[in-house]
């Protein structure tokens, strides 16, 4: 294993023969800033400004380089992102920084980063995806240009079997995910690893429905009810997750929801405080509340005094740290050497050591499956989003637990 770098550290490194600094170095956002999941986006830019803000407050990279932010709204659309990736390489962009805008908006944006790679050598460019989870980004579709900085699909519904194993009440799944690639992905991998969890489970049935389109769920909500489900396996997040929480609470229909990430986006937890019924599952590489955190709460403190706004995902906020780690490490900002240099390379992180495996770029990092449940002082502590309503740890699992081998076969420049 490689080194180990703390963020303060790494931004501090300096080597022999290092590259001479120049005046910045531009990162461009690219996630949805308008529409219905603009409120997904503005979180996690938050989150990508404050990190970027921390590393220049403390020097910036290479004696006092400084990484500059650009912001483009990806519209939740492949071909609108793909054209802010091209103002982004225009205005001088060397990385993008992405991930919120679905799976399929990020595997357009790293064939093209990859087309334009090679079409153009030293101007090359990187994909930084802090929550896009489709596994072929890092099998099949991997890319040298491309890290994954959350835990892949099967990684987190691994980790959600594992829970599920021990969940002799769950009986009757059913499995209700939006029309895209990562929804069909979370119901092939919830059959799968739930299904070999647990061979006694009955799947009672499956639909998929439009991404961000559907205003009433009401009809899909008596559809499973139909089938008699107790449980649903939804990748559902943002408006759809909302929604699909108020309609089935408004049939009072007490469902169980098993989710990657949903119970970080803003809005969740009101909704299943509003809903009064059913409990949403997710999985996390940490959530808000969750004991002996000393690192996270630290940096949750001081985030919420700079922004105003609670702190929901350390791996976001890790993204340009690991970008300026590599940076220092390489003493270069070539793309290229950023990339080598990202390889393998383990940081210190406010959840502990993480490592981004250099045979694939998918960074292992832990996963925490936890609920959204009343405050009783014990396992809930803290209320969220105005509520009496926060997180319960209920299992956790190291990034090495959740690691998947990987057919990755990547061209290497």
């Amino acid at each position: 294993m490689k080194a180990l770098f703390t963020p303060l550290a790494a931004a501090a490194l300096l080597c022999a023969g290092a590259a001479s600094a120049q005046d910045t170095f531009k990162i461009a956002y690219i996630d949805p800033l308008s529409g219905p999941f603009a409120n997904v986006g503005e979180l996690m830019l938050t989150h990508t400004q404050y990190a970027v803000e921390d590393i220049n407050a403390k020097g910036g990279v290479l004696k006092g380089t400084k990484l500059q932010l650009l912001q483009f709204d990806s519209k939740l659309s492949a071909q609108e992102s793909q054209s802010a990736l091209q103002a982004a390489i225009d205005q001088g962009a060397r990385a993008i920084v992405t991930g919120g805008s679905g799976s399929s908006v990020v595997t357009a944006l790293v064939q093209a980063a990859a087309r334009h790679n090679q079409r153009n050598p030293g101007k090359e460019i990187l994909v930084l995806n802090h929550s896009s989870i489709d596994p072929e980004l890092t099998g099949k579709a991997c890319s040298f240009w491309h890290f994954q900085f959350e835990a892949n699909t099967a990684m987190k519904m691994k980790a959600i079997a594992n829970y599920i194993k021990k969940q002799p009440d769950i009986k009757k799944v059913y499995l209700l995910n939006q029309d895209y690639a990562h929804g069909k992905q979370w119901a092939h991998y919830g059959r799968e690893l739930v299904g070999l969890a647990r061979p006694d489970i009955q799947f009672t049935g499956e639909a998929l429905h439009p991404i961000g389109r559907v205003k009433d769920f009401a009809p899909y909500v008596a559809k499973i009810k139909s089938t008699e489900a107790d449980s649903v396996i939804t990748g559902n997040w943002g408006q759809d997750m909302v929604l699909l929480l108020k309609a089935a609470g408004d049939a009072g229909y007490n469902l169980r929801y098993f989710n990657h990430s949903a119970g970080s986006v803003p809005g969740t937890v009101l909704a299943v405080s509003q809903a009064k019924l059913g409990q949403l599952t997710w999985v996390a590489e940490w959530h808000p509340g969750q004991a002996e955190t000393p690192k996270v709460d630290a940096l949750a403190k001081a985030y919420k005094a700079k922004t105003g706004k609670d702190f929901l995902a350390p791996r976001i906020e890790m993204t340009p740290r690991f970008l300026a780690a590599a940076i220092n490490k390489a003493q270069s900002t070539d793309p290229v050497k950023i990339a080598r240099a990202l390889e393998d390379l383990t940081l210190d992180s406010v959840v502990g050591p993480v490592r981004m495996r250099g045979d694939d770029h998918q960074l292992l990092l832990p996963q925490v499956v936890n609920t959204i449940a009343p405050v009783d002082g014990k396992a809930v502590k803290v209320g969220w989003e105005g509520t009496n309503y926060g997180f319960r740890t209920d299992a956790a699992y190291t990034g090495n637990e959740l690691a998947q081998g990987t057919d990755c076969k990547m061209a290497r420049p």
